[in-house]
C-alpha cells in the first residue's frame, strides 16, 4: 500500500515541485481517461494495492469543529416524512443516516420495542420506507461510554485483526480490506462481524466508527468506516447522491457480448423458508427498485471463463450477482445465482465466490479523495494464477459513465 498526498489546490508550485510531481514512465505507460478526467488522460496503473488522500491544506484548517453528536438527537417523540432520496432505504439505514452518531444496538433496539412507528405501525430494522410515510422517532440518546482502561486480551487480538485489515486511515476515515467470510453486520446466529469488531476502537468519548456501506459477507474488498460523527454525515451523504465511485472484480462463464455495456433493470426480493434473492421484476412491481450496473471484460481464459469489472451506478441488495445472472454470466461459486447446469469448475479453482470490492473513490470529509484499492484475495488470486490472468492490466471499467 502507498500513500500520496496530492495538491488540489492553485498555489504556485517552485520548479522543482513541478519537476517532482511528473508522473513516472510506468505510469504514463498507458493511454486512457483517469475516473471522471477529460478524454486523452493518462490513467492509472490501478493495479498495485493503494489508498490516497488528497486534501486542500486550506480546506482542511478551515473546516470548523463538528458540533457535539448529543445535540442532533431528538429529546422529545418526533414525526418526519421520508424523502424521495430516502425512498426504498432500510429502516436501520433511515436512522444511521438521519442521525450517524447511533450505535447499531441502539437501533436494533427501538426497532424492536416498537418505540419507532411507520404510518403508526411496528416495523422491522430490514423493512423498506416509502416516500411520503410518516415515521415515528422516540428520544434517541448515545450509549453510555464505556470507561477507559486496558483492552482485555480478546480485545487487543480483535484490534490487530482490524489493523491487520487496514488499507486506509486518518482522524476521520477508516478503509478495511474485509475478508471473505465475515459479516458486517450481525444477523441470526452471527457472534462475530465487523460492527461488532467496532467495539474495541471506542474513543476516549464513547463514540465508535460507524458504518456507512456495506458488502456482502462473502464478498471481500474495501470496506469504509467513518470514525467520527462529522465524517459519517458527509460519507453517508456522498452514498446517497452517488458520488462514491466503486469498482468490483468478478470472475464469470463464458465471454460476455458485447464486451462493454449497461444492464438497467428492476430488482425486488424474493424471500423463502430457506433463502432470500433479488429477482428480476417489473417497473410497478411491489418492492421493485431500479438497478444500473456498467461492465467491462478485462481478460479471458479461453472461451470457458472471463475477468469482468463492473461499476454499480445504484446500491441495490445482490445487484452485482443478480445482473450477472441475468445476463447469462453469473459469479462463479455464486451459492445463490450460479445455475447453469451441467457446469463444471476448472481444477484447482475455489468453490467460493470470486467477488472483490476493488476500488473505492469518494470525496474527503475535509477535501479531496480517498482512493483506495484492495488486492485480490488468496481463492480468486490462486484462480487468477492457475487462468494466466494479470491483475496488473488497465481495467476498462474506468471509461465507463457515472451514470
Amino acid at each position: 500500500m502507498s500513500r500520496r498526498i496530492k495538491r488540489t489546490n492553485q498555489e504556485p508550485r517552485s520548479r522543482d515541485e513541478r519537476k517532482e510531481s511528473r508522473p513516472s514512465k510506468a505510469r504514463s505507460a498507458k493511454a486512457g481517461p483517469r475516473p471522471g478526467g477529460k478524454p486523452g488522460s493518462k490513467p492509472p496503473r490501478f493495479a498495485g494495492e493503494r489508498a490516497e488522500r488528497r486534501p486542500p491544506k486550506a480546506e482542511a484548517e478551515r473546516a470548523a469543529p463538528a458540533k457535539p453528536v448529543e445535540a442532533l438527537l431528538p429529546t422529545k417523540v418526533q414525526t418526519v416524512t421520508v424523502t424521495a432520496d430516502e425512498n426504498n432505504m432500510r429502516v436501520d439505514r433511515f436512522l444511521e443516516a438521519r442521525f450517524p452518531g447511533l450505535s447499531f444496538s441502539h437501533i436494533q433496539r427501538v426497532v424492536r420495542k416498537g418505540e419507532l412507528r411507520v404510518d403508526g405501525k411496528r416495523v422491522d430494522s430490514k423493512d423498506r420506507l416509502e416516500e411520503g410515510q410518516s415515521v415515528r422517532i422516540p428520544p434517541l440518546k448515545l450509549d453510555t461510554p464505556k470507561l477507559a482502561g486496558e483492552l482485555s486480551e480478546g480485545a487487543q487480538k480483535t484490534l490487530a485483526a482490524l489493523k491487520e485489515m487496514t488499507i486506509y486511515e486518518d482522524d476521520d476515515v477508516l478503509v478495511l480490506n474485509k475478508p471473505a467470510g465475515l459479516a458486517v453486520q450481525g444477523g441470526s446466529g452471527m457472534t462475530r462481524h465487523i460492527d461488532q469488531m467496532l467495539e474495541v476502537m471506542r474513543d476516549s468519548k464513547g463514540q465508535k466508527p460507524r458504518l456507512v456501506h456495506r458488502i456482502d459477507r462473502e464478498t471481500s474488498g474495501c470496506l469504509l468506516i467513518a470514525k467520527t460523527r462529522f465524517a459519517a454525515s458527509h460519507l453517508t451523504g456522498a452514498f446517497r447522491s452517488r458520488s462514491a465511485r466503486k469498482t468490483y472484480w468478478a470472475l464469470v462463464p463464458g465471454l460476455p457480448k458485447p464486451k462493454q455495456g449497461r444492464i438497467s433493470t428492476f430488482l425486488a426480493k424474493e424471500e423463502s423458508e430457506d433463502d432470500t434473492i433479488m429477482r428480476i421484476a417489473q417497473h410497478g412491481d411491489e418492492g421493485a427498485s431500479h438497478a444500473v450496473t456498467y461492465y467491462a471484460v478485462v481478460e479471458t481464459a479461453g472461451n470457458k471463463l472471463t475477468w469482468v469489472s463492473l461499476k454499480p451506478v445504484t446500491g441495490r441488495t445482490h445487484q452485482l450477482r443478480a445482473h450477472m445472472e441475468h445476463i447469462g454470466h453469473p459469479i462463479v461459486g455464486d451459492p445463490k445465482y450460479f445455475n447453469i447446469e451441467n457446469w463444471q469448475l476448472p481444477g484447482g479453482l475455489q468453490n467460493r465466490l470470486h467477488l472483490l470490492a476493488r476500488r473505492i473513490v469518494i470525496p474527503h470529509p475535509r477535501g479531496g479523495f480517498i482512493d483506495a484499492t484492495a488486492p485480490l484475495p488468496q481463492h480468486m488470486q490462486q484462480s487468477w494464477n492457475l487462468l494466466g490472468l494479470d491483475a496488473s492490466r488497465f481495467d476498462p471499467i474506468e471509461n465507463a459513465p457515472e451514470e
